[in-house]
């Protein structure tokens, strides 16, 4: 797998906004066959950083209906990524 298809996204929300201040820790969309290593390495590798742990977890895409037609959204997971001490990542935060 390559690394840059691992991390698909970033999560900018309020949780994951105090989770970057207070603990520093970042919040990923990553691809739902990445394991917590393949996920590491990435980020190291990525954003130049060292990285302490990985945190996973597997969500169910919803159901979505319009009108008549009923049809699912995609599952995803999220990787949530403890940094080292002094360690950050420059993301812009999308208002």
């Amino acid at each position: 797998m390559d690394i840059r298809n691992i991390i698909k996204k970033p999560i900018v929300t309020e949780k994951a906004s105090i989770m970057k201040e207070k603990n520093n820790k970042y919040t990923f969309v990553v691809d739902k066959d990445a394991n917590k290593f393949q996920i590491k390495q990435a980020v190291e590798t990525l954003f130049k950083v060292k990285v302490e742990n990985v945190h996973t977890s597997n969500y169910l895409g919803k159901s979505k209906r319009m009108g008549t037609h009923a049809g699912y959204k995609s599952d995803w997971k999220k990787a949530i990524v403890k940094l080292g001490e002094g360690q950050e990542i420059q993301m812009v935060d999308e208002a």
